[in-house]
């Protein structure tokens, strides 16, 4: 597994712009669009000023700000130089981005139009400069060098390209595989962000795997929608890194991801593969696809087996529609998908599919293309990646998921006790996952060892299972289950739309919410029945993946 030749990964994002040099490379939805040479361009004149401000090779380079083109200028034009880059999520607030910035120790940071407000540079008294996202402008320089040459690039470019800017003019940094490349700090669900050090290796294993896995299914000029923060492992890789090198054009949210917002743009862009959390998923078939097909005439002719077939085929061409009518399949990771929905795809034969990681592994631990899915797992073991359930009997008793191989991070950066704890001393990454593991290698998650909840006689109780099925029932949005003196009560938010539309009072809900508790009830052990259930007016806050953040309402 590690014999493997690893090329530098650089020079996959090097071939892919001179492979594709007059094609459309990025675009902000709605926005302007730039092509692959545009990107390499604009690469070129960061360097000029990143060469300027004394950068070195290994310095770092943090990023923050909502998804966009000149986000993945800045991050491309961070890794071809020979920097560390830092992204950070920009649902982080100001204090967090200070001591990300200041923790890694990042030379220059460059902001969104967003993020720049929530800032204050005399709490980042290392940086040289502050760079603007959308028009690459100084927001805040520390070192004459860099002033100089932001006011005077245009000038500069020309002097080192007299003879304008060519695709052969393209030598960026050759890496190695145990290379530094960037420092992603998790925001995690406990409060406490840790700076996951991921080597070259670990990327080009994963954009590698997407490549000769899913790319050999997509068109040769395939388009993708960037939705989940680039910031976040799974964005970055799978909805960034894969499709740039792959030659693919790149289509970006730059505003709020709201479903109403994704649903517009899949009509619009029509992607090739679309890659999502599952709550996005969903609340589009939830809200795009159910009242179409809910109604007493469809669940009549799904009940004739001569026709069942000729109903479900048509659908499926619904809520293909409702994605955009093109996509070779549905990847669903980050989170384990609702039930129902699950099985609604799988009856209609939609291609649906879940995959697997952590930031650790840069993210990916184990997929299935679509037609190897099995229903409540989430794929098989990827390649040049080993997978063992720590347990007596892996088939049938959960034990946490353990990983070894390429894709495995070097440790945390500035923690070696926090490293230790995640990687033994053979260099097995401990997920803290809890899992299942069929003879064929499907993996089926149960939770996460620290959500685990003891019940009265030591039972263990997974509060994601009890979920899943509440959120399935009348009139709830989301819920968490949460232990109160050895008792479940189950925090639910209410679908409000819905409830406003029907004119239901607080009373109403309340005494739907008991009718789910009772049906609920009936189809749990004894030792994981709910007791009782409290109305959350507020959406729970999350993490940028979509995950609730448990540590907030224990």
């Amino acid at each position: 597994m590690n014999n493997i030749e690893i090329p530098s990964f650089n020079s996959l994002i090097e071939n892919a712009v001179k492979d594709n040099w007059l094609l459309d490379s990025i675009t902000d939805y709605k926005g302007t669009t730039l092509q692959y040479h545009d990107v390499a361009r604009k690469i070129e004149k960061l360097h000029i000023m990143m060469n300027a401000a004394g950068i070195e090779k290994g310095d770092r380079i943090a990023v923050c700000g909502r998804n966009s083109a000149h986000w993945a200028v800045a991050f491309l034009a961070t890794i071809t130089y020979g920097a560390v880059v830092v992204p950070i999520l920009h649902e982080f607030n100001g204090e967090q981005i200070h001591n990300i910035v200041n923790h890694s120790e990042s030379r220059l940071l460059f902001v969104g139009d967003y993020v720049v407000n929530i800032i204050e540079a005399d709490q980042m008294p290392d940086l040289e400069g502050i760079f603007n996202l959308p028009d690459f402008s100084l927001h805040t320089s520390r070192n004459e060098r860099l002033t100089d040459a932001r006011e005077r690039l245009n000038e500069l470019f020309g002097m080192k390209y007299p003879n304008a800017f060519r695709s052969n003019d393209i030598h960026w940094h050759k890496d190695t595989a145990d290379e530094l490349c960037m420092i992603n700090y998790t925001s995690g669900t406990t409060g406490f962000s840790k700076g996951v050090m991921i080597p070259y290796r670990a990327i080009w294993g994963n954009v590698n795997f997407c490549q000769e896995k899913l790319g050999v299914h997509l068109p040769k000029f395939s388009r993708l929608l960037s939705i989940l923060p680039m910031a976040h492992m799974y964005g970055m890789a799978m909805e960034f890194l894969f499709p740039f090198c792959s030659g693919y054009h790149l289509f970006f949210l730059t505003r709020l991801p709201s479903p109403a917002v994704i649903a517009e743009a899949f009509t619009t862009i029509c992607p090739d593969v679309i890659i999502a959390v599952p709550l996005i998923i969903e609340k589009i078939v939830r809200k795009r696809v159910f009242p179409k097909i809910q109604n007493n005439a469809i669940k009549l002719l799904l009940q004739m087996p001569v026709v069942s077939k000729k109903v479900k085929a048509r659908i499926c061409q619904e809520v293909y529609a409702a994605f955009g009518g093109k996509t070779y399949e549905i990847i669903v990771g980050g989170a384990p998908l609702n039930q129902e929905i699950e099985q609604f795809l799988k009856s209609i034969d939609f291609p649906i599919t879940v995959g697997y990681g952590t930031t650790e592994c840069a993210p990916l631990i184990s997929y299935s293309d679509y037609h190897d899915f099995v229903p409540s797992s989430c794929g098989t073991p990827v390649d040049n990646m080993e997978v063992k359930i720590l347990s007596s009997d892996p088939e049938n008793v959960e034990g946490e998921i353990v990983t070894h191989g390429l894709h495995v991070m070097l440790g945390y950066y500035k923690n070696e006790e926090a490293t230790r704890k995640a990687i033994d001393a053979d260099g097995w990454y401990h997920t803290g996952d809890l899992a299942t593991m069929s003879a064929d290698g499907h993996i089926f998650i149960r939770g996460r060892l620290k959500n685990m909840l003891l019940g009265a006689n030591g039972q263990n109780v997974y509060p994601e299972e009890i979920e899943d099925k509440l959120n399935s029932m009348a009139m709830v949005s989301e819920s968490i289950i949460v232990q109160r003196d050895n008792h479940l009560v189950a925090l639910v938010h209410p679908d409000l739309d819905e409830a406003n539309s029907m004119g239901f009072t607080q009373e109403d809900l309340q005494h739907i919410m008991e009718q789910n508790r009772q049906e609920l009830n009936q189809d749990l052990p004894v030792y994981s029945k709910i007791s009782a259930f409290e109305l959350q007016d507020e959406e729970f806050q999350k993490t940028p993946k979509k995950s609730i953040k448990r540590y907030l309402y224990k």
